[in-house]
């Protein structure tokens, strides 16, 4: 697997796959990679001939008070986890690579509306940071194929949008997510959460499993089931920061005849902050 820190000694590496008609499949990271991350890297391999991995901490998608200066650094695993999976070429660039005026004075990329709501309401401009970020990786990579774990299911369907209204020449691709035994999403962020914590986190897929089937059901309206569930998620011990039953093609609420949704929550254990959803169908 090789190693490049600069985009300039990137560029050739994927010319020369270019020119030996090898495709290229793309996976944007943070690092600390875990299964899900790994996931992502086994079906890039299975649908491509060569894997490119990015490992940057982006600084614009962080507010001022969150975890970036925290967020878990694992470089030796996540190099050694690669080459076990087939990883053909990493980029891990330092944040002047990336940004070389520095991010403030960096053009930004914006998806209207999607960006504000859920996740965008309580993290304001970190879905531009996303975006702004994936952008410039995409432009920099130029893959076929770009893979993305549904986990962050907002994030996902924003990149679909960016690159469908920017005309790019790349095809994302969701990936489902990955999970331990007891439900819990694997995630970065699963380091912050003690052994017992753990165990209570995995109270969340459990709530959005009791709320997929409630809605299948039709017992009840809908607002009863979503305050029902915003209940026993305090019940468990969590600091609700949303649930909200959504359509799967575009997280607007859902009207009458909407077959396919989506139910997706973030939720506060103590000091970190935890998403997940569940697509599910009515029919």
């Amino acid at each position: 697997m090789e190693i490049v820190q600069q985009a300039s000694l990137l560029r050739p590496l994927l010319s020369g796959y270019r020119e030996q008609g090898l495709s290229c499949g793309f996976v944007p990271t943070m690092g600390n990679l875990h299964a899900g991350h790994l996931a992502l890297v086994d079906a890039a391999a299975e649908q491509c001939d060569k894997v490119i991995v990015s490992i940057f901490v982006n600084p614009m998608q962080f507010g001022p008070e969150e975890d970036l200066a925290s967020y878990p650094k694992t470089p030796g695993d996540d190099e050694k986890a690669l080459i076990e999976h087939g990883a053909s070429l990493l980029y891990r660039p330092p944040v002047e690579d990336v940004y070389p005026l520095g991010h403030a004075s960096q053009t930004r990329v914006e998806v209207p509306a999607l960006s504000d709501i859920l996740c965008g309401e309580s993290r304001p401009g970190h879905f531009i940071g996303v975006t702004t970020v994936v952008n410039r990786l995409f432009n920099l990579v130029l893959a076929e194929k770009a893979f993305f774990g549904k986990k962050d299911y907002q994030q996902y369907l924003l990149i679909r949008k960016m690159v469908s209204d920017l005309a790019m020449n790349i095809e994302v691709i969701g990936v489902d997510t990955v999970r331990l035994d007891s439900g819990l999403a694997m995630s970065s962020r699963n380091n912050y959460l003690s052994d017992s914590e753990q165990i209570q986190a995995a109270g969340l897929y459990r709530v959005l499993q009791d709320v997929a089937r409630n809605y299948q059901a039709d017992s009840l309206s809908s607002s009863a089931v979503q305050q029902a569930a915003l209940a026993e998620l305090e019940k468990i011990g969590f600091k609700p920061d949303y649930l909200s039953v959504r359509r799967q093609s575009d997280l607007n609420e859902p009207r009458t005849g909407d077959l396919k949704l989506v139910v997706l929550a973030a939720v506060w254990l103590g000091s970190t902050r935890l998403i997940d959803n569940l697509e599910f169908d009515l029919a």
